[in-house]
């Protein structure tokens, strides 16, 4: 639980004590999901009300530079599959010894098995050639892009839907199975259904590829390399 606010603060619009817990619960819960989807299809209402929450994500700009492909269909699931597959085993390629048997034993279904898969593209000409705050960073549409799927990803959590973000594709491939023009970016497929199980840690950790850096490592204070205090008051 977290500290409830000091009375004489002015909070706007600050959450309960519960409500707030429920929004780090989410946080700390979410999950990569590779493997463990149930077929059960997830209700229309349920789909419209993750795209709401992804729609809701900020923009530089307010660009709102994404798009949703909501795919369905066995067929073209198993095209995803098949341009997935192909760079997966060049992604094996890639690394050597221990590390690539490792790879390969990483289940990675989800294209398969989750009933729902949804594209999330960035549309980088949406809010015409300057863009408040891409001035000088183009790459802010891709990142505000990224909020929308950080959004869907966490209020999936809340619904009880396992997600799950495939990025191993060649654009090119993934383009052509689904039409988008080539001047959009696909920032990932992700797998949508419910799941039997929710690890309690992220399932690479578990499997030993990599562990949680500590926090305290990665926070400075003021300038690079500085560590945090904790002891001020």
């Amino acid at each position: 639980m977290h500290d409830e606010p000091n009375d004489h603060l002015v909070r706007a619009g600050a959450f309960s004590v519960e409500e707030r817990e429920a929004v780090y619960r989410a946080i700390r819960t979410r999950r990569d999901v590779r493997d463990q989807f149930l077929p059960d299809p997830l209700p229309e209402d349920l789909i419209t009300r993750l795209l709401q929450a992804a729609h809701s994500a900020p923009s530089v700009g307010f660009m709102q530079p994404w798009n949703f492909l909501v795919v369905r269909d066995v067929a073209r699931r198993e095209a995803v599959w098949r341009a997935f597959a192909k760079a997966n085993e060049e992604a094996a390629g890639m690394f050597a010894g221990e590390q690539r048997d490792s790879y390969m034993r990483l289940k990675l279904e989800g294209i398969r098995k989750a009933p729902l898969g949804i594209c999330v593209t960035c549309d980088p000409t949406r809010g015409g050639p300057v863009v408040l705050g891409r001035t000088h960073n183009p790459r802010m549409d891709s990142y505000s892009t990224v909020c929308a799927v950080q959004n869907l990803w966490l209020a999936a959590r809340a619904e009880g839907v396992g997600v799950g973000w495939v990025s191993i594709f060649n654009q090119a491939d993934l383009r052509a199975v689904l039409g988008i023009p080539d001047h959009v970016e696909v920032i990932g497929w992700f797998c949508l259904g419910y799941v039997d199980r929710l690890y309690d840690q992220p399932e690479l950790a578990l499997k030993g590829w990599r562990q949680r850096l500590p926090i305290e490592e990665l926070v400075f204070d003021e300038v690079w390399g500085t560590p945090r205090r904790t002891d001020m008051t």
